[in-house]
């Protein structure tokens, strides 16, 4: 019979850095928060192939005394928790753990040197042993190398991946971090080339677009919106700036970065009716509420959450999503791309003369026969009114009359329209450049976007009861989930109950989606709600049958528009909300600046 007996205190050790250390960019974020939590104003980060070989991180924080060093490397010692009010925590760290942790499965080095001390102490723990302890030169701060990582556990080191991949996660690490403090500066550097460098005390949508992407401060709208307790800031990206994955997706809870399922799903609901599925926006969100609003120990590395209101942070989310992205007018994220622009079609510095000139000029040069007597002027403009009407000929076009636009209308965000292109494309002179406008997609999404306010998608939401009620059988599980939803889940026109512990009842569907699998239907909802924790595919595809309507009901691409009808249009645009995208995510518009256009004559 096996005897149960505790275990040795360097097992134990080894034991939580299998849930603290995974690789090392775990490793790493720890150090780092730390130096957070230490109330650095300047943080160095240094790692050799990709963290495997070496981890240093440098801080100018508050720094410790070496009493304080020996019970750092102690398990569950902590300066971060005076109390016992683990809900009020403040901190990124708390456990305690996570030196200990690191120092039983690598070689750790600790130098630390308080600002009222005259020097530093270090103290060296190698796979758990300590290996040296004594003085140490450094200015005020604290410096922690860690070396060798699970170079005695074989097991562990051989599942980590290759060096290239390790850095790409401990550059997310740090990037995330760097985001979260904007008044920290951070410098980052991969086998001695600096990635990353950023000044402290910046604020907050320049540090988001220097570390996500430069764009985003012309593609992406500022977020700043409170409701009751909660508050939320951060910088959006436009829906025509996306990704096709949701890695350019940054979530922030009270300064912690997350990956939050509730989070996620907000953001999905928020752009649900400007993108297709399978594409992703970029933004970077910080939502702040009380510390006793949300549960942040329920997860080893800190990376979930728990809210106590999780409806409430969604709907504030979302609304403030939608709120903002709607303050953006026609706004898209349209500027030609630079493959774009080497596209068009350069004319060679030399050309070969007209067709029609050619034939002025196709003779060859010869010399004088001995009988040649000179033509009179006369002849010689009859043989050129001979080819004037050919060289003199008008364009074959169909134009029509241009009306002299006033100042007033060249200032429209958008432009006055000049013409239209394969009965496709609307081209417009505005103040600052050329404007060419998809008309099918922009008068898609101007059609969506009156559906709405004239209560179709209210409509469509109009339950058709079933004449006999369906059983789905489902997972206990997802029963349990479907049930905590009914009211949201009817409000869409979806109405169910509960028929056992593991099947539904489905009494009501949509009416737009009576046609459909009414099995299939409940089951996909399930699923969502296990995904993202909220019912989004139901919204989605009513969204779908919505976006439908408006695309049979807009102008169709090869129809000729007047100059009136363009300018009305264009018009419209700029009066609608959201009319910067498709409902797909794509541009409506976009703009060929002066600069550009002067950039392909080569005049700049």
């Amino acid at each position: 019979m096996p005897t149960i007996r505790r275990l040795p205190e360097h097992l134990v050790n080894r034991i939580a850095a299998g849930e603290v250390v995974e690789r090392p960019a775990s490793a790493l974020k720890e150090l780092v928060e730390n130096a957070i939590d230490a109330g650095s104003t300047e943080i160095t980060v240094r790692i050799a192939s990709g963290g495997l070989d070496m981890i240093e991180v440098t801080d100018d924080g508050c720094g410790m005394r070496p009493d304080e060093i020996a019970l750092a490397l102690e398990r569950h010692a902590t300066s971060k928790l005076p109390d016992e009010a683990i809900e009020l925590v403040a901190t990124l760290g708390f456990r305690g753990e996570a030196l200990p942790s690191i120092g039983s499965v690598a070689r750790l080095t600790i130098e630390s040197r308080p600002h009222d001390a005259a020097e530093g102490w270090r103290r060296v723990v190698d796979h758990g042993v300590v290996a040296q302890d004594g003085p140490a030169a450094l200015p005020p701060g604290t410096r922690i190398r860690v070396e060798d990582l699970f170079g005695k556990v074989p097991a562990r080191r051989k599942f980590l991946r290759s060096p290239r991949s390790e850095y790409a996660v401990c550059l997310d690490v740090v990037r995330r971090l760097a985001m979260a403090r904007p008044d920290v500066g951070f410098t980052m550097e991969h086998d001695g080339r600096r990635v990353i460098s950023v000044q402290p005390r910046e604020e907050l949508a320049a540090r988001v677009a220097r570390l996500v992407a430069r764009e985003l401060a012309e593609d992406g709208v500022v977020i700043e919106a409170e409701r009751g307790t909660a508050r939320l800031t951060g910088v959006a990206g436009l829906p025509t700036y996306n990704r096709g994955v949701a890695d350019h997706q940054y979530l922030f809870v009270n300064g912690r970065p997350v990956r939050d399922k509730l989070l996620v799903g907000a953001v999905r609901g928020a752009y649900s009716d400007m993108l297709a599925r399978d594409r992703h926006a970029v933004l970077a969100l910080f939502l702040d509420i009380p510390p006793d609003e949300v549960d942040v120990n329920v997860h080893p590395a800190k990376t979930e959450v728990r809210f106590r209101d999780p409806a409430f942070i969604r709907g504030f989310l979302v609304g403030a999503l939608r709120h903002a992205l709607e303050g953006a007018g026609q706004k898209s994220a349209q500027p030609p791309q630079s493959a774009a622009m080497n596209m068009w079609q350069v004319e060679p510095v030399t050309p070969s003369p007209a067709p029609s000139l050619g034939s002025l000029f196709a003779r060859e040069y010869s010399a004088p026969r001995s009988d040649y007597q000179p033509s009179r002027v006369s002849e010689t403009g009859a043989a050129w009114r001979s080819y004037e009407a050919e060289v003199m000929a008008q364009p074959a076009a169909r134009a029509e009359a241009a009306v002299e636009a006033s100042e007033e209308a060249l200032r429209y965000p958008l432009g006055v329209a000049r013409g239209q292109v394969a009965g496709t494309y609307i081209v417009a002179e505005a103040e600052d450049g050329l404007v060419i406008v998809d008309q099918h997609a922009a008068h898609e999404r101007l059609v969506l976007e009156k559906l709405k306010a004239a209560g179709a998608e209210e409509a469509m939401n109009r339950s058709q009861a079933l004449l006999l009620p369906e059983v789905v059988e489902l997972e206990e599980v997802a029963c349990d989930a479907l049930e905590d939803k009914l009211p949201e889940l009817a409000r869409h026109g979806l109405v169910l109950e509960r028929f056992g512990p593991a099947a539904m009842l489905v009494r009501a569907v949509p009416s737009v989606l009576s046609k459909s699998d009414v099995g299939a239907l409940v089951q996909d909802v399930a699923d969502d709600l296990a995904r993202n924790g909220d019912a989004l595919l139901l919204g989605e595809k009513l969204d779908l049958v919505l976006a439908t309507m408006a695309c049979h009901g807009s102008v169709r691409a090869g129809r000729v528009l007047s100059v009136a009808e363009m300018n009305a249009l264009l018009r419209e645009m700029e009066r609608t909300p959201r009319s910067g995208q498709c409902n797909h995510g794509r541009p409506t518009w976009v703009k060929l600046a002066h600069q550009d256009i002067e950039k392909l004559f080569g005049r700049k």
